[in-house]
């Protein structure tokens, strides 16, 4: 048997082979670079593998410790996790949840909201559900919600960090693609292609965050009119109307112009996505001494939980270079070429078997994980066939999100079942999420049918 086509079959053969394993529960950093060793290994006996290749991972990794682009993950984690631990999110959520209880569904729309604002100042998805479900879910359930409609409004809303910016997916996607956007080029003669940025992907995915918010807003107004006794009104006594619109100011206005701070300092040319989470990191540490909520324990337990998740994202990405050179130095690259190219309805159907292949890997895979691994494998094809780069990575991370509500697997739904009361029960929160998995379908389906939602605004300011 040919050589070429033996590589193929071990590099397609070792990719199902770390699913499987991660499937057993081993740990994912591990599992991709030990796996990747030992094809690497009989890739090597067969002679469809070089083991000198593994000497370009010592450039790889002073490549990703000097990137200064990634600098900006362990501070939007920061900021993230000192806007939670400090309850600057927790005093937001209540107040919010004042200003709107007088409507139907009022309480749920004020979910959404804060679900975006938190999105929006710290792009931590786990942080979010959990936070939102200790603090809203009890609330929704004592105004006489449906369990359901309140556990889907929370899981949707807490997931919203995935896509909108500052989101840290977001910012590892915008890294890859920026490189594999320059090698593409590179490969078809265009020796000055337009560059592919962090601030590309942030400009692109603001309208699709937005549209997700404006679905989920819909469907609250939809249940109010068509079912209002799933989400009755919880009218704010007299007395605590008095203090409401300072309230909302003190706990609305300063998350506000954080968010202005750094997204807009970004979007406006003026700071660097590093630059502007060092302003968010240091803006989120004003606010919590401003507000009385930050001593020597809670900056503890901040640094340790930022260093804790950094840590963690950036071993996988340790481990999924060594599965990235073994997968494309023994013809992986080919095999996926191969199959994309060959595949009916051309891009779209290539696009479409990609979307659907990350979705399945969402039940089952963390979504750095899935990045890590499918991305360096993917995007090459699909942007040689012509697929815009921006528009690839935000609904990239909108079909991420999508997987991780959906059941049985969804990540959000465990997060939420962790601390949700015994009489919410796991069928509920399945059953409440299924309107909100369909619009996210609907959005994707729009973004597929107009994709200037994504590539509109960063050509706009950009250009």
């Amino acid at each position: 048997m040919d050589l070429v086509l033996i590589g193929e079959i071990l590099a397609g053969l070792m990719f199902f082979g770390i699913i499987a394993v991660l499937m057993l529960g081993f740990p994912v950093a591990f599992t991709l670079a030990g796996v990747s060793l030992l094809f690497g290994a009989l890739g090597m006996m067969i002679g469809v593998f070089d083991p000198s290749n593994f000497g370009s991972l010592a450039a790889r990794y002073v490549g990703f410790m000097t990137n200064e682009v990634l600098v900006a993950v362990p501070l939007f984690i920061f900021m993230g996790v000192m806007l939670e631990r400090s309850k600057i999110a927790e005093q937001l959520l209540l107040t919010m949840g004042k200003l709107f209880g007088n409507m139907r569904g009022g309480l749920g729309m004020s979910v959404i909201i804060v679900g975006a604002l938190l999105a929006a100042s710290t792009g931590v998805v786990g942080a979010t559900v959990v936070t939102m479900g200790l603090i809203s879910l009890p609330a929704m359930l004592r105004a006489g919600y449906d369990p359901k409609l309140a556990t889907g409004v929370i899981c949707a809303s807490g997931t919203l960090g995935q896509i909108i910016p500052p989101s840290t997916v977001l910012i590892f996607m915008g890294d890859m693609l920026s490189g594999i956007n320059a090698q593409v080029q590179m490969a078809k003669g265009n020796f000055a292609p337009a560059p592919v940025s962090v601030g590309d992907l942030f400009a692109g995915a603001i309208f699709p965050g937005l549209l997700l918010v404006s679905l989920y807003l819909a469907w609250m107004v939809f249940k109010a009119i068509t079912d209002p006794q799933s989400c009755p009104a919880t009218p704010v006594p007299e007395d605590e109307k008095k203090h409401l619109a300072r309230e909302v100011i003190v706990a609305l206005v300063p998350p506000l112009l954080l968010i202005v701070a750094v997204l807009g300092s970004i979007l406006g040319g003026i700071a660097t996505p590093t630059e502007a989470a060092s302003v968010g990191a240091v803006g989120a540490t004003v606010l919590a001494a401003a507000r009385w909520r930050l001593s020597f324990s809670v900056l503890r337990e901040v640094t340790i939980a930022t260093a804790t998740i950094t840590s963690m994202v950036f071993v996988i990405l340790l481990g999924a270079s060594v599965f990235s050179i073994v997968f494309r130095l023994m013809g992986g690259d080919n095999l996926v070429h191969e199959i994309l190219t060959a595949l009916p309805g051309g891009v779209t159907g290539a696009i479409l078997v990609v979307m659907l292949m990350m979705f399945v890997l969402g039940f089952i895979l963390d979504t750095f994980e899935i990045i890590f691994i499918v991305v360096p494998i993917t995007a090459p094809v699909l942007l040689n066939l012509g697929v815009d780069p921006v528009w690839l990575g935000v609904i990239i991370g909108v079909n991420l999100q999508t997987s991780f509500l959906t059941p049985p697997f969804g990540f959000a739904l465990f997060y939420l079942r962790g601390v949700a009361p015994n009489r919410v029960s796991t069928g509920m929160i399945y059953r409440g999420i299924i309107p909100f998995v369909g619009l996210q379908v609907i959005a994707i389906l729009i973004m597929f049918i107009f994709p200037e939602i994504a590539t509109w605004l960063p050509r706009w300011i950009y250009s």
